[in-house]
């Protein structure tokens, strides 16, 4: 158990000695580490020492013991404080209470009165000790348990269990931005597309690990959560916007140093911290449809996910660079996705322009430039048509009065 040091403070030495001796110190593990005889040094004494119990007289020169007091109330707080005064000094005593004293002794001492207050002092110091070293290792324990407290959290949210003061009282709790994520991502591993799911479970455990691994280095710089869900998808939350080809070089790194094929999609979150729980729909279900894609289609998503910022990139271009008919590229990139190719390039450069609306301080030619357009006019015709408002109302709340010159 810890002994706790005790300073005297009192401008009589014949009272100090006395404290001093007829205390049983040993017995109650304390230790007197000082004596002073004015209030200045004896806050000196304290803040030096970290004293942990003060017998402080009110009447001492140069500074007396309620302007003491009130300098460790400020700097040593956890300092316990008992006064020894005089019976003329008792209405001082009832100001040092207010002050925060533990208790008060008024002299000439009783030492059975003392020792019994000292030893009140001694059982809350105790207590004090005991209850700071289970917030220590409740702390430790959150600490080292964080990850896994954070993964059960994430899965009520993408659940739509939790409501809206639970999510903020969580995201404090486990250390996460109090605001709501930018973007959710779903990563699947297809194995059986390659026969993998005879794979024994140590080593699927072992390829998703590095899947995760090779993500969080793209990421360790952001603000983000990694977890899995009840099925066993890879899920992320991040607080910031990921490029269009960070994204493509996570599915380049994975193929390259894992040699498997995964699918990824991430997801904007719209509608606050409410809307985590649609993002994680939307995005799974992209992923289970994305499995169906011939290799063909995909590399071509990919290739569009890299080349995308090119303002010439053309049908022709990407059926190229796969060694394919454009004409029968064009057929089945349709048939597959849905959408013809200039559509789904359409569709991502208007993905990656609002990023970047609501990301930077760009202004409308800058962002036209990045996605791929030579024309600010253009750009700003084409993202009305597919949102419905102009990219500065966009950027401005969606507000459909604002007047614009693009």
């Amino acid at each position: 158990m810890k002994t706790w040091k005790v300073i005297l403070a009192d401008d009589e030495a014949l009272i100090r000695s006395g404290i001093r001796s007829s205390i049983p110190w040993e017995q109650l593990q304390m230790d007197v580490v000082g004596e002073a005889e004015d209030g200045e040094e004896a806050l000196e004494l304290a803040l030096h020492l970290k004293a942990d119990l003060m017998l402080v007289d009110l009447n001492m020169p140069i500074m007396d013991g309620l302007t003491l007091i009130g300098e460790l109330r400020e700097k040593l707080p956890k300092c316990r404080v008992i006064i020894v005064t005089g019976h003329e000094e008792f209405s001082y005593a009832q100001k040092a209470i207010r002050l925060g004293v533990d208790d008060y002794v008024l002299k000439p001492i009783r030492v059975n009165q003392l020792t019994h207050v000292i030893t009140e002092a001694k059982n809350q110091l105790d207590q004090q000790s005991m209850q700071q070293m289970h917030f220590e290792l409740a702390n430790r324990q959150i600490a080292k348990n964080l990850l896994l407290l954070r993964e059960r959290f994430c899965l009520e949210w993408i659940d739509g269990e939790l409501n809206s003061d639970q999510i903020h009282e969580q995201l404090k709790f486990l250390q996460l931005p109090s605001n709501a994520p930018r973007l959710l991502g779903v990563i699947r591993w297809p194995e059986v597309s390659r026969g993998q799911h005879f794979l024994r479970e140590n080593d699927r455990q072992l390829f998703l690990f590095a899947i995760e691994n090779i993500i969080g280095e793209y990421m360790i710089h952001l603000p983000h959560v990694r977890f899995r869900d009840r099925g066993g998808l890879i899920i992320v939350l991040t607080w910031d916007i990921i490029a269009e080809e960070t994204l493509a070089q996570m599915e380049q790194s994975i193929s390259k140093y894992l040699k498997i094929s995964t699918m990824l999609n991430f997801t904007n979150v719209a509608g606050g911290l409410s809307g985590v729980p649609a993002a994680y729909l939307e995005a799974r279900q992209s992923v289970y449809q994305e499995i169906q894609l011939s290799p063909l289609v995909r590399r071509a998503k990919l290739f569009v996910q890299e080349h995308y910022a090119e303002p010439e990139l053309t049908l022709e271009e990407v059926a190229e660079s796969l060694q394919v008919s454009p004409v029968y590229f064009g057929r089945v990139f349709k048939q597959e996705v849905g959408v013809s190719l200039g559509q789904y390039l359409t569709q991502m450069r208007m993905k990656r322009a609002i990023q970047l609306l609501v990301s930077t301080e760009l202004n409308i030619l800058e962002i036209a430039e990045r996605v791929g357009y030579h024309s600010q006019h253009y750009f700003s015709t084409s993202f009305r048509k597919a949102m419905g408002i102009s990219p500065l109302q966009y950027r401005r709340g969606g507000l459909l009065d604002d007047v614009e010159a693009d």
